[in-house]
């Protein structure tokens, strides 16, 4: 049985650990959990992220000997219910931080929050609604 509680890991590739946690950790605000300290021949260097004491984070990795692209659509989502309205400063402390504003896909996110691409071109939505609305 699933336990609503259980950790949860998402793994993706990313082209340069650098900036994705120059967005994620500087601009969303989330801390580095772990990462790899040196170059391990035949491992992918790790970058994990997530809030601290948090039931999720994200696994991000890159494999210098078989490097990966990134290949998100543009209906590949990790969506933050705020509960409340975004913060303007926010999203502007995501694009300096290497973020880029985009249109929702679906227009429903475009109507409830706002969508921005991480460096790797995964969207971010930050969503004014709340979970459970």
């Amino acid at each position: 049985m699933i336990d609503s509680r259980m950790p949860v890991r998402i793994a993706r590739p990313s082209r340069d650990l650098a900036a994705a946690e120059d967005f994620w950790v500087g601009g969303l605000g989330l801390d580095v959990l772990w990462r790899s300290t040196e170059r391990v021949p035949g491992e992918h260097d790790l970058l994990m992220v997530g809030p601290a004491g948090g039931t999720w984070h994200f696994e991000l990795t890159h494999d210098p000997d078989h490097p990966l692209d990134p290949t998100p659509t543009v209906d590949d989502l990790f969506v933050l219910y705020l509960g409340a309205p975004v913060d303007p400063a926010l999203v502007e402390r995501l694009l300096a931080h290497g973020g880029s504003r985009v249109a929702a896909h679906n227009p429903y996110w475009d109507e409830w929050g706002v969508t921005v691409a991480d460096p790797d071109g995964y969207r971010l939505v930050l969503c004014s609604r709340g979970w459970n609305a």
